[in-house]
């Protein structure tokens, strides 16, 4: 018989030294996704804003007020129960310019009692307490417009779930590389332009756009690296394409510390991105895709090329190719394979709310961090840290111990943390932080157990569409996030973190309701699907052979 790629690759090297520099080139565009994805807490950072009050700063710099005093004698205090910051969008009715002020109290003149005093909405504008400048603060997204806010980080989600649905058919159709190109030419375009756009509007337009391509590019980058290594580096290889992932949020946290205004920000986040073009001349097309498509020439120059860098020789036997397994299947899967027979419906639904419930938690406690924290870019920071030792766990527990306890261990701990996290008063900080950390490490581990088990839960013909189907899951769960987040937080600081410990229990009890795939091949037909926990009934042994039966048609 004719060698496949996988047959090839055990004789020119399957992580050599073309691999490891092929690898390092597209774990680049995975550091560089990092700003597009979770880049809403330094663009978006809110500071302490209060209403801007025609003739106060003339009173304060003429009473020589502190800003303490100035804050006590003209803004707000806090009111009633349910609007905890009065002071931040709305202000005393009072004509400031008015003479008859005086320095001590100027209020006590007009009113016996300040809660007395009309307050009406800013009409004048904001002064934000902060040196830098973010999309909120330029944009004034604060008070009514506060949501449009949530919006802006709704919009790349929705970009990434339009993307990452239509990237598969387009990366099978025009090739993968062509693909890479092209979105890292689109994203780098509309990354410069929305660091320029002059209204909210167009920075939201931009921003969607670069949701659009550059979950896609991502996708496809992940798909390049582990189509060039062999089959048994295909694993690591994907955990550690997510690891350069966790570099990019270190280095996001030094950049905008360095760069507290948002437009310098988002352009130095941006300009990586163009020099990835120069990846036309150090990047091979993927063979496997070659071959796919029938350009069995092109396909060997490429592998003459990979076996050249890796010094190895490629034995004259191994000079024609053939196509790999995934060719000679021609069904067309459809979605209702996901959800016909009843262990497969099962996978699907218990993935596809675990896809949900990890991009939410993961999501939802950076954004938090971004709210509740004292130093922003160190908390930032230092959480990103605990995302290294997550990967290392998975590595060593997911041979040994196995998918399904170390999954549903790191959901518990993570639903477990934010519950924890709730109830540590402010002044424990060090154990507030230490809980956090806990929290983000576990639900890091359960990301990228869900990457890795979705695949081999589904058989061969519907694997494809079975992990973009419950994968899309996460962009919806990333569209729901920021309003979850931002809103919840306005009716009580710790609610969100509620919200996440529920759901994040019950995906840690669905997770053992899956099989566990550890030491299994990956399942050819529906049956072997069905047959990865031993049926029990009768009745269920009945269902599987009406299955088989629907399933002869097919082939």
């Amino acid at each position: 018989t004719m060698p496949t790629v996988d047959d090839i690759l055990e004789h020119i090297g399957e992580f050599n030294f073309f691999q490891k520099q092929t690898f390092f080139l597209l774990a680049l565009i995975s550091v560089a996704f990092t700003p597009i994805y979770v880049g809403i807490v330094f663009l978006g950072f809110t500071p302490d804003h209060r209403c801007l009050s025609p003739g106060v700063a003339e009173l304060s710099q003429r009473c020589g007020w502190s800003l303490a005093e100035e804050l006590n004698y003209t803004v707000p205090g806090p009111g009633p129960v349910g609007e905890p910051f009065p002071g931040q969008c709305r202000r005393y009715e009072v004509d400031w310019n008015q003479s008859a002020l005086s320095c001590e109290d100027p209020l006590a003149g007009l009113a016996a009692n300040r809660s007395h005093l009309p307050l009406g909405p800013c009409r004048h504008g904001w002064v934000y307490d902060t040196l830098g400048s973010s999309i909120v603060t330029e944009f004034n997204l604060v008070c009514a417009n506060s949501w449009m806010l949530d919006l802006f980080q709704s919009a790349v989600n929705v970009g990434f779930f339009i993307g990452s649905m239509g990237i598969g058919y387009i990366a099978d159709r025009f090739g993968r590389k062509l693909c890479l190109l092209i979105t890292i030419l689109i994203n780098a375009a509309s990354g410069v332009l929305m660091a320029i756009s002059p209204t909210y509007t167009l920075t939201l337009i931009f921003r969607l756009i670069q949701g659009l391509v550059s979950k896609a590019g991502w996708l496809i980058g992940y798909i390049l690296i582990t189509e060039f290594v062999g089959l048994q580096y295909r694993r690591t290889v994907g955990i550690f394409y997510q690891v350069a992932f966790t570099f990019g949020l270190l280095i996001l946290a030094g950049v905008a510390y360095l760069l507290p205004h948002w437009r310098w920000l988002q352009l130095m986040v941006t300009l990586p991105n163009f020099c990835f073009l120069f990846y036309y001349w150090c990047i091979p097309e993927s063979p496997r895709w070659l071959i796919s498509q029938n350009k069995n020439a092109e396909a060997m120059r490429v592998i003459k090329h990979m076996a050249k860098k890796n010094r190895k020789s490629l034995p004259a036997s191994l000079q024609s190719l053939r196509p790999g397994e995934e060719v000679s299947e021609k069904l067309n899967p459809s979605f209702l394979d996901l959800v016909r027979t009843p262990q497969i419906r099962k996978h699907t639904l218990v993935l596809m709310y675990n896809w949900f419930t990890s991009s939410v938690l993961y999501q939802g406690l950076i954004m938090h961090m971004g709210l509740a924290g004292s130093n922003i870019y160190l908390d930032f920071f230092y959480s990103a840290l605990v995302e290294f030792p997550a990967a290392f766990i998975i590595i060593l527990t997911i041979d040994r111990i196995g998918r399904r306890y170390p999954w549903a261990a790191s959901n518990v701990v993570a639903g477990v943390a934010c519950l924890a996290s709730v109830f540590i008063p402010a002044d424990l900080q060090w154990l507030k932080v230490t809980v956090a950390c806990l929290g983000r490490m576990g639900i890091t581990m359960a990301y990228e157990m869900v990457c890795l088990v979705n695949a081999e839960l589904y058989p061969t013909f519907i694997r494809n569409l079975g992990v973009l189907v419950c994968s899309s899951m996460c962009d919806i769960g990333g569209i729901i996030t920021p309003f979850l987040v931002y809103r919840l937080t306005s009716i009580w600081q710790e609610l969100p973190l509620v919200v996440f410990a529920v759901v994040g229990l019950m995906a840690g009890g669905l997770v053992l309701l899956l099989p566990e795939t550890k030491g299994r091949t990956l399942p050819e037909t529906i049956e072997e699907a069905e047959n990865m926990q031993r049926p029990r009934k009768k009745k269920e042994k009945r269902i599987y052979l009406e299955v088989k039966k629907l399933d002869i048609p097919l082939n």
